[in-house]
């Protein structure tokens, strides 16, 4: 099982947090992380994130990173938007 949790900030507080579980075996890891980042967008409303060098380099160091108004091209009303592998069994 994999899952992602993604949570959204503001003001250091955390006003939004979702749990995307993916438990196929037949797609690799960074897919599921695609499919699960859109699937949090859908749930809280946003446009899809860019991965900018720094959000990928955070990521890849503890499977944890933030997007911020640097990373949405359109404006949030919120600090950043957090996503966080939790499970990662059977990879």
């Amino acid at each position: 099982m994999f899952r992602l949790w993604g949570k959204i900030w503001k003001k250091n507080h955390m006003v939004k947090d979702t749990v995307i579980c993916d438990d196929r075996n037949d797609i690799n890891r960074t897919r599921k992380i695609y499919d699960a980042l859109d699937k949090i967008c859908v749930e809280f409303d946003l446009s899809r994130p860019i991965w900018l060098d720094k959000t990928v380099n955070d990521f890849l160091k503890t499977d944890k990173t933030r997007f911020n108004k640097d990373n949405f091209i359109d404006d949030i009303d919120f600090d950043y938007l957090e996503i966080q592998v939790i499970e990662e069994d059977g990879m």
